[in-house]
């Protein structure tokens, strides 16, 4: 089996009217389908981020129930030289960056929260993984 890329990444989200507010309202991710209470989809490039609410997704029947807790994480992958406009644009917009880190490729990252306390982060393309 030769897996092309990971399509759908999920947290989980208590309050999705305040994350809606930050992934689409902020950082302006297009929203694919939203049913209050239960899941926010949003269209991240070629990928998907789903936000479910646990106490519904723990629920579920079909699709297999799922869901998790705690500061869970992902990253945004940027083209290179967009770097510092996109963390100024997440400064710019309120968001504090809680860490940056120069990893020994020379290529930096920075992190910061969603409403929910997940740890989000922000890498140039290549140079973290090469």
């Amino acid at each position: 089996m030769e897996f092309l890329k990971i399509k759908e990444t999920c947290l989980y989200i208590h309050d999705l009217e305040k994350a809606k507010n930050f992934y689409h309202g902020l950082l302006e991710l297009p929203i694919i389908g939203y049913v209050e209470g239960k899941h926010l989809f949003l269209r991240v490039g070629q990928s998907v981020l789903l936000l479910f609410n646990p106490e519904d997704s723990s629920q579920k029947v079909s699709p297999p129930s799922h869901f998790g807790g705690g500061k869970q994480h992902f990253a945004f992958e940027i083209n290179s030289g967009k770097y510092a406009d996109a963390k100024r644009e997440v400064l710019d917009k309120g968001i504090e960056i809680i860490d940056e880190i120069t990893w020994k490729s020379g290529k930096r990252s920075f992190y910061f929260h969603d409403p929910e306390g997940n740890v989000l982060e922000i890498l140039p393309e290549e140079g973290i993984w090469d």
